[in-house]
């Protein structure tokens, strides 16, 4: 690790150390190095095979069998994130996190990420923003199910509790993002005296708002990312590498001070 990676990554522990109210927010950038691809961009699945179209959710609406249909398709234009999905495991970046939860310093994650990979790693005070896609929500009374849980043989399936409509608990275009999570969301965020920002750009709404959000009540922003990004001009402190390598590092040193 070079010597100015290394005095921006004390300098952010010192930070995080102090604060009295760190949350995270974490995009696709943390889960590329466990192996999954990204959506955007070179290698992207949206850049090789289209984006999904802008109106998913109304299209789901319209025909709920036909989208289940093509959702459980194994030979379907998604059956790549979906091998990608079974066979990612947490990285050390993700484990980090959950360390850093387990100190008492993170009180909460907001995730883009839908992989499933933060809580494989341990983390609890999580906020799905985009859902998560080894899970089904039920459409009429919010409540997840595990996909193991729901019998797919009648399509489309229906609530047991409530016998509302099924759907992937991953938010679709056109899709409102779940209220309980949006609430969650802006709650931790307006508590936040510090954000760690890690492998996200942050430019997808309502998630990219966050940041400034705490920047502009005088809280700290700490960016670990590979690339300058629109937050880089206004963090307290970047720290620019592998959010795998750097946020081990992160929570080593924070570890030492509290």
């Amino acid at each position: 690790m070079e010597p100015d990676e290394l005095k921006a990554i004390e300098a952010a522990a010192e930070c995080m150390a102090r604060a009295h109210y760190v949350v995270a927010l974490t995009g696709a950038g943390l889960s590329v190095e466990s192996g999954i691809p990204p959506f955007r961009g070179p290698g992207g699945l949206w850049t090789k095979h289209g984006e999904p179209p802008m109106n998913g959710f109304q299209r789901f609406l319209a025909d709920p069998r036909g989208a289940w249909e093509e959702r459980l398709n194994p030979k379907g234009p998604m059956r790549e994130l979906w091998s990608a999905l079974a066979a990612a495991r947490p990285n050390p970046g993700h484990l980090a996190l959950a360390e850093l939860e387990e100190m008492g310093v993170l009180r909460a994650i907001i995730t883009q990420n839908v992989d499933n990979l933060h809580r494989l790693a341990g983390s609890r005070r999580l906020l799905e923003i985009h859902g998560n896609a080894t899970l089904i929500r039920c459409l009429g009374c919010g409540t997840r199910f595990p996909r193991e849980a729901i019998d797919f043989a009648t399509l489309p399936p229906h609530c047991a509790r409530c016998d509302g409509l099924l759907k992937s608990d991953t938010v679709s275009f056109g899709e409102p993002i779940p209220s309980d999570v949006l609430e969650g969301c802006f709650e931790e965020a307006s508590r936040a005296d510090c954000m760690l920002v890690a492998g996200t750009s942050a430019t997808v709404y309502p998630a990219a708002q966050f940041p400034f959000e705490v920047r502009e009540r005088g809280g700290d922003l700490i960016e670990v990312n590979l690339y300058p990004s629109e937050l880089t001009a206004v963090s307290s402190h970047t720290v620019q590498g592998p959010a795998g390598e750097v946020l081990p590092r992160l929570a080593e040193l924070v570890r030492a001070r509290v």
